[in-house]
C-alpha cells in the first residue's frame, strides 16, 4: 500500500490519512466504552486505547488494500 491521495496538488500518503481515521474512531470507541463503563475492567485504559487505535489501523489498512483503493 505504498500510494499518495493528492488533495488540491498536495500529495499526502495513504497511511497519514489512514491514521487520522483511525485516531477519530479510537476517540469515538473510547467514549462510547467510557459511557458504558467498560474501562472498569481494563488494567491499563491508555494502553488499552493505544492497542486500540493500531488494531482499527490494520484493519482499515486491510481493507484498502483488499478492495484495491
Amino acid at each position: 500500500m505504498i500510494a499518495e491521495v493528492s488533495l488540491h496538488g498536495l500529495y499526502v500518503p495513504t497511511l497519514l490519512l489512514l491514521a487520522l481515521v483511525a485516531l477519530a474512531g479510537t476517540r469515538v470507541l473510547g467514549k462510547l466504552l467510557l459511557r458504558l463503563g467498560f474501562y472498569r475492567l481494563v488494567w491499563h485504559p491508555a494502553l488499552f486505547e493505544f492497542a486500540l487505535f493500531f488494531i482499527l489501523l490494520g484493519s482499515l489498512s486491510t481493507l484498502m488494500t483488499h478492495y484495491g483503493y
